[in-house]
C-alpha cells in the first residue's frame, strides 16, 4: 500500500552515507573545529520533525542529527545500520517518537551497552493527557488513583469504539498534537539542562519561547473550531487527526479504510465503496491527503475528490524542506481554513 516503502531501503542507504560523513566530520578532534564540537551537545532525533523541536530548544548548544529526513522514506520500515547505531551511541541525548512509529530507534537503543538519555514523544503525550485529566479534587490515595486510571482507560476505549479511528492512545502520529509537542520541548529542555546545567536558564527560555509560538497555533486552531466546528472531513490516513480534532473538525473516514491503509493491506470493497460515496457527499468539507502514504486505493480516492471538486488538503509526515515545525503546522491550519472558506 505504501509507495514510499518500496524505496525506503535504497533511500536509507543514501541517508546512512550522508550520516556517516556527518559523523566523520563531527568526530574529528583535530584543530579548532574539534574543540568547538566539544562545546556542544550531540542529539540524535529519529525524524527531522523532532530534530527541529530539539533545535528550537537547544539553539547553538546542540548539534542535531535527524536520522529520517527524506519524505520518501517511511520511518515504519526504515532499516538502520551500524553507522546510525554509532551516532546514537555517541549521542548525549536521543529523541524518538515511539508508539511503533520508529522501531528502528528503539531496537538500536536496546542494543547499546550504555544508552544515552531518551525522550519518547508518545510517553510525553501520555503524561500530558494524564496531567490534563487530573481533577482539582484528586487525592493521593491509591484507590482514587486506580479509579482515575481505570476511568481514563475506559474513556479511551469508549472513544475509540465510538468512531473507530486511530487517535488518542492508538495514534502514534503525536507530532500533529500541539500539546504533546509542547511537552516534548519541555522534556528536551530538562534533559539538556541536566547535561549542561550552566545553560539551564537559556534552555528553559528557548523552550518557553517555542511553547509560546505553539500556543499561537493552538489559538488559531481554536478559532477554526469556533467558526467551523463540526464540519466533516475525510483522510486517506490518520496521520493529521490530532490537528483535525483541535480545529473542531469531525473525521468521517470509514474505520476499515483507515485500518487497511495503516496496515498496508487492501481496503475491503465495502469500506472503499463507503469512502467513495462520502467523497461525493455534500456534507464533507474536504479530503486530507497524506502525500507520503500513497497507493492505488488512496489515489482512487484522490482522483474521485478532484473529479467531484472536493477540496484537497495535502499533508506530510516529515518536515518539508525550508520549513520549521511552527511554519509547517501554520501552513496546515491555513490550508484547513482555505478549504473551509
Amino acid at each position: 500500500m505504501r509507495a514510499r516503502a518500496a524505496t525506503s531501503l535504497a533511500r536509507s542507504g543514501a541517508g546512512a552515507l550522508v550520516l556517516a560523513l556527518a559523523l566523520a566530520a563531527c568526530s574529528s578532534d583535530d584543530g579548532p573545529d574539534g574543540a568547538s564540537d566539544d562545546a556542544t551537545l550531540s542529539v540524535v532525533a529519529s525524524t527531522n520533525v523532532w530534530g527541529d523541536v530539539v533545535r528550537q530548544v537547544g539553539g547553538d548548544l546542540v548539534e542535531v542529527t535527524s536520522v529520517v529526513d527524506d519524505p520518501s522514506v517511511d520511518p515504519h520500515s526504515f532499516e538502520a545500520n551500524a553507522r546510525v547505531e554509532l551516532a546514537m551511541s555517541r549521542a548525549d541525548l536521543v529523541v524518538v517518537n515511539g508508539g511503533g512509529y520508529d522501531d528502528f530507534a528503539s531496537q538500536l537503543l536496546d542494543a547499546l551497552d550504555q544508552a544515552p538519555p531518551v525522550v519518547v514523544a508518545v510517553d510525553s503525550h501520555a503524561a500530558d493527557d494524564a496531567h490534563a485529566d487530573e481533577s482539582p479534587e484528586a487525592t493521593p490515595a491509591e484507590d482514587t488513583h486506580a479509579e482515575d486510571t481505570h476511568a481514563e482507560e475506559t474513556h479511551a476505549e469508549e472513544t475509540h469504539a465510538e468512531d473507530g479511528h486511530a487517535h488518542g492512545e492508538g495514534n502514534e502520529h503525536v507530532w500533529y498534537d500541539l500539546p504533546t509537542v509542547e511537552a516534548v520541548a519541555l522534556d528536551v529542555a530538562d534533559e539538556l539542562a541536566a547535561l549542561a546545567p550552566e545553560h539551564a536558564a537559556q534552555l528553559r527560555a528557548n523552550a518557553d519561547a517555542f511553547v509560546g509560538r505553539l500556543a499561537e497555533l493552538e489559538q488559531r486552531a481554536a478559532r477554526l473550531a469556533e467558526e467551523h466546528g463540526g464540519a466533516e472531513v475525510l483522510a486517506t490516513e490518520p496521520v493529521p487527526l490530532f490537528l483535525v480534532e483541535a480545529a473542531g473538525l469531525v473525521d468521517r473516514t470509514p474505520p476499515q479504510f483507515s485500518a487497511a491503509v495503516e496496515e498496508e493491506t487492501d481496503v475491503p470493497p465495502a469500506a472503499m465503496s463507503e469512502m467513495l460515496d462520502l467523497v461525493s457527499s455534500p456534507q464533507v468539507a474536504f479530503l486530507v491527503y497524506n502525500e507520503q502514504t500513497t497507493g492505488p486505493q488512496t489515489d482512487q480516492v484522490l482522483e474521485a475528490a478532484q473529479a467531484g471538486r472536493l477540496p484537497v488538503v495535502d499533508v506530510t509526515e516529515t518536515l518539508p524542506e525550508g520549513e520549521d515545525y511552527v511554519s509547517w503546522m501554520a501552513g496546515n491550519l491555513d490550508a484547513f481554513a482555505q478549504a473551509l472558506a
